[in-house]
């Protein structure tokens, strides 16, 4: 630098004042390289100004001498105010070396070179355009500077390029896009300011179009919004309420495919408000874009379901996450249940699987949406379009998502509830397709039905009753015939072995070929033989909602259907004691609930061959417990098959629980359920067998409040002498219509007696174990 020839055509004195120390000295010098500049300008001179560039940059400002460097930056600034609007032609010789010291120690020479870089900038204005990708990336830097003064100074010059890229229309978006990805994820505040200050203005300007590519900066501003700092999540907050705008505004040319997975993600974050915004956005994205949004459902789902139990304290998410599940679940249509390979001339989307949909949301929709935006259709949807758009419903993701939050125990009450009726609306639109999940779903569903919520229990027994209903379930070949015999042993099914012979006539008839009931498909009566088995092995479940699943069971299904099934089931049933309490449970039900009042009335009147066939069925298992046979030959007016009956019970093991169950049966006759019995015992002529049933009751009963009730009862029966009436050409209706019943009682009381002595061997059996253990235990 000593020699003169080496830095002309500065002058000595000029050099030496620029590596002074002291700042007024180097201004001096400034001012002699603006005068010089200028000179060659009026020359046009442009190979000597080039060279005062170069010596400034290389001699000085790249320098290992600090003062040196700070002499370059003053010099560089000078030289571009002489250049004025021929600047431009230099803007990479000037702007390179300034940048490169933005990276130095020195606080105060990062402070001049921002310094020196504004005047640059303010004189080239548009011109630095072309260079903007280079000067956002040392702004980025600078607004982390952690020297207050070069923080200011570096806002100064932010301003002025803010400035010039508002009011130009030339600014390469595409360029910068690529920085701008990068940049957006750093972790410093202040440059997570100064990305979404730069998103705002670039969404402010009517010519810079940032909705294109928002797919690209979505999740680092999801990022940003999960900042410590108030005042940039507050900021964060303003640029996605802008962007989310501008999609309401413009739904036709948003990319909503490529952002669908991000939402997904961020709407599971465990920050509220990222949470919040997301789930909000998601509910635009599926209003907006509709059915386009169906590939997603897994993942949306994946989100949306757990929201759904949350409390009040994140009551905004809830009710968001609510409209998401609600609007997703209308976009599934009954014309999901026809596109698959029945129709290959339909063109339709694939779907991706659910591994896939979480990492190449670009692959959704080959043909209707590409992410590389080339196509002429890319990411062009509207309202009505949208709808219009064919894409598959990819069923297994979504019952795999569903499945699993069923599964999963520790999940909210209304979560459940809603995994149940999407479940049952899938039913509804696809029965053909889910009826291909139903193996799979069918034990989660049983195990639902032990669930602490009543709420949940309903659901669950309207999906299942729905499963057992659906004329889809008829197609399904495979899924085994109604005999249950193609029920595969698991842990929670009953193998049930091949129907009696003598009850192959009588019960299959009734059950699948009665005229007064529907028909029900192959999974109805696989769910009553499993239902069966979940009550034998939890006892709790059948003592406290037993009843209530029936009752239910009863209103969602023919009422009929049900009980003649599960009488054919329970004949079968190898756990005698079991037997004898379902027994007691469905005969409590089927005199009790309002459900089966016409059942009850088909059954009173035993007038159709129907009616006849479920009393006889109903009566073989109803023998596992004498006492609700007794009262189902009470209900049907088969008087004399009851005395006949009563009178068998003397050959019985009378226990406690035998006087228990006579105790509630006279009860139960003081209801309203048997006025028409009472009433009947008026007629003493046409009724023997009643009284003389009652009276073997009373009989049984030791001397307690049940015999005083039943006593009083028959004492109000009235002299048959007194009641005589003149008209003794009437037939008795009791023996008509036992007459035209056409039922061999005869061989129901054998069979009563049959299953009462295997009762007894297997008391006996069961006492003598328990005496072998207690010796055991005295021993």
């Amino acid at each position: 630098m000593n020699a003169e020839r080496d830095l002309s055509p500065l002058t000595p004195g000029v050099v030496r004042a620029l590596t002074d120390k002291l700042y007024e000295k180097r201004k001096v010098a400034a001012l002699e390289i603006e005068k010089l500049v200028r000179e060659f300008v009026a020359q046009n001179n442009t190979s000597q100004i080039k060279h005062v560039i170069q010596i400034l940059s290389q001699e000085f400002a790249l320098s290992q001498h600090p003062h040196s460097r700070k002499g370059g930056l003053i010099g560089l600034a000078a030289c571009s105010i002489a250049l004025g609007k021929d600047s431009g032609l230099y803007l990479k010789e000037l702007i390179e070396p300034v940048l490169t010291c933005f990276n130095d120690a020195d606080s105060r020479l990062r402070y001049y070179a921002c310094e020196a870089l504004y005047n640059i900038v303010k004189v080239a204005r548009g011109s630095v355009l072309p260079h903007f990708n280079v000067l956002f990336d040392g702004l980025s830097k600078l607004a982390a500077d952690p020297d207050p003064n070069v923080k200011s100074g570096s806002e100064l010059l932010d301003r002025l390029l803010k400035d010039i890229v508002t009011e130009s229309n030339q600014f390469d978006l595409v360029g910068f896009i690529p920085l701008l990805r990068e940049r957006i994820y750093s972790n410093n505040q202040y440059a997570r300011q100064f990305i979404i200050s730069w998103i705002l203005v670039l969404e402010s300007v009517p010519d810079i179009n940032l909705l294109d590519y928002l797919p690209e900066i979505l999740d680092g501003l999801f990022q940003i919004l999960g900042d410590n700092s108030k005042e940039i999540r507050k900021m964060c907050e303003v640029a996605l309420g802008e962007f989310l705008k501008e999609i309401k505004k413009n739904p036709s040319s948003v990319k909503f495919a490529e952002m669908a997975n991000i939402l997904v993600i961020h709407c599971q974050a465990a920050d509220d408000l990222i949470q919040l915004t997301a789930m909000c956005w998601m509910r635009e994205f599926i209003q907006l874009a509709g059915r386009v949004m169906l590939p997603y459902s897994s993942g949306i789902l994946t989100a949306v379901l757990p929201c759904l139990s949350y409390d009040d304290r994140k009551k905004n998410i809830k009710e968001v996450a609510n409209v998401c599940n609600q609007s997703l679940m209308k976009l599934v249509i009954p014309e999901d249940d026809e596109m698959d390979e029945a129709k290959p001339s339909m063109t339709i989307p694939a779907e991706p699987t659910s591994e896939e949909s979480l990492s190449k949301p670009e692959a959704v929709t080959t043909g209707s949406l590409d992410a590389s935006g080339d196509s002429s259709t890319s990411g062009v949807f509207t309202v009505t379009s949208c709808e219009r758009i064919q894409v598959t419903l990819n069923l297994d993701g979504i019952v795999q998502v569903l499945d699993y939050h069923l599964s999963d125990t520790s999940i909210g009450m209304m979560t459940r509830i809603a995994v149940l009726k999407w479940l049952y609306h899938l039913y509804i639109k696809t029965p053909r397709k889910m009826f291909r999940h139903t193996d799979s779903l069918f034990p989660i569903l049983l195990r639902t039905l032990s669930d602490e919520s009543d709420e949940v229990i309903l659901k669950d027994l309207e999906l299942l009753a729905e499963i057992a209903s659906s004329p889809a379930g008829q197609t399904e070949e495979g899924h085994g015939p109604s005999d249950g015999s193609d029920v595969r042993p698991g842990p929670v099914e009953l193998h049930v072995p091949a129907r009696a012979g003598q009850l192959s006539s009588s019960s299959t008839k009734g059950l699948e070929c009665s005229p007064s009931t529907p028909t029900m498909n192959s999974y109805f009566y696989k769910f009553m033989i499993n239902l069966l088995k979940r009550f034998s092995s939890e006892r709790k479940l059948l003592e406290t909602r037993g009843a209530f699943i029936i009752r239910q069971l009863c209103l969602l299904l023919n009422a009929e259907n049900i009980f003649h099934s599960m009488a054919d089931i329970l004949l079968r049933e190898e756990d005698l004691k079991f037997a004898s309490t379902m027994v007691h449970t469905l005969n409590t039900i089927l005199l009790t609930s309002s459900e089966l009042f016409q059942l009850r009335n088909q059954l009173k009147d035993l007038k159709t061959p129907e009616s006849r066939n479920l009393f006889c069925c109903l009566y073989r298992s109803w023998c596992h417990n004498p006492v609700t046979t007794v009262s189902l030959c009470f209900l049907t007016q088969n008087y004399k098959h009851a005395y006949d009956l009563i009178q068998k019970f003397g050959d019985l093991e009378v226990t406690v629980d035998f006087l228990t169950e006579v105790d509630k049966l006279v009860q139960l006759i003081e209801c309203p359920i048997f006025t028409y019995l009472r009433l009947q015992l008026l007629d003493v002529k046409n009724n023997p067998y009643l009284i003389k049933a009652l009276y073997g009751l009373l009989m049984l009963l030791p001397q307690s409040s049940a015999f005083q009730l039943l006593s009083h009862r028959l004492q109000c029966v009235p002299n048959p002498e007194l009641m005589q009436t003149t008209d003794n050409t009437k037939p008795s209706t009791s023996f008509k219509r036992t007459a035209a019943s056409n039922i061999d009682y005869t061989e129901l009381l054998q069979h009563f007696e049959k299953v009462q002595n295997k009762h007894l061997e297997a008391r006996h059996q069961r006492a003598g174990q328990a005496e072998q253990l207690d010796r055991r235990v005295v021993l």
